[in-house]
């Protein structure tokens, strides 16, 4: 595998999509329990107009900003979080992942992870917590799954998939969302593969029953090799 610590660098326009390095992203996966014990997760549609995977259900989540590694946060990764992140990362950015999945959710979804909190001249992706009174949280992020977009995609993400529980939410926890994700939907666990979902979130609802089942799962990486696919152990 290339050096993830090395800053990826364009590849240029007339470039094949297989010579694309895989752009840094991050993904929340929130869930919450139901009255009976069964978990539900929450997704939403990818817009028609998105190149990469369209009308898709997905988790909140995207690019990592170059500025999410100086995020203004209240908590940072837990150790068991920053410990995997940074057998690949740097810790700049595996800081910035984590912190990537807390702007995107409340983006897309309008939904905060944050703890009580003063932000001094926050950015734009910032303001919705500065104006909530809070700090992004990513002290409440466990990590479940890493996948890397196989070469020849027209877009390539080398993705970290997050977890929280819709308990650490703060204040209002109504769905609002910005136009990126439609129809978004909270869906019990054994109903979500019957959604018009990749074949990568199926990897990963595997990989988070794993995690929600038993204590110590490992994080896994699903990648594509010259001799197939592979998932390893981080």
């Amino acid at each position: 595998m290339a050096d993830a610590n090395a800053r990826p660098r364009p590849a240029p326009s007339n470039a094949p999509a297989s010579a694309q390095r895989p752009r840094l992203a991050a993904s929340l996966i929130l869930t919450r329990a139901r009255r009976d014990g069964s978990v539900e997760i929450l997704f939403g549609r990818r817009s028609g107009g998105h190149v990469f995977m369209p009308q898709k259900y997905v988790f909140p989540g995207g690019r990592v900003d170059r500025s999410d590694g100086y995020a203004p946060l209240a908590r940072e990764p837990r150790e068991d979080v920053r410990a995997v992140l940074t057998r690949v990362l740097s810790e700049r950015r595996a800081r910035a992942a984590a912190a990537a999945a807390l702007r995107e959710t409340a983006e897309e979804t309008g939904l905060l992870l944050g703890q009580a909190g003063r932000i001094e001249r926050p950015r734009p992706e910032w303001r919705p917590f500065a104006e909530a009174g809070v700090r992004p949280d990513a002290g409440a992020l466990g990590l479940v799954a890493r996948a890397i977009t196989p070469p020849g995609r027209t877009r390539r993400f080398d993705a970290w998939f997050f977890h929280a529980d819709a308990a650490q939410v703060h204040g209002d926890a109504r769905l609002c969302s910005n136009g990126e994700l439609e129809d978004l939907r909270w869906v019990a666990l054994d109903e979500a593969r019957r959604l018009d979902i990749p074949i990568i979130t199926r990897f990963v609802l595997s990989e988070l029953e794993a995690h929600l089942t038993g204590a110590g799962a490992p994080v896994r990486c699903a990648r594509v090799t010259p001799k197939g696919p592979r998932v390893d152990t981080i």
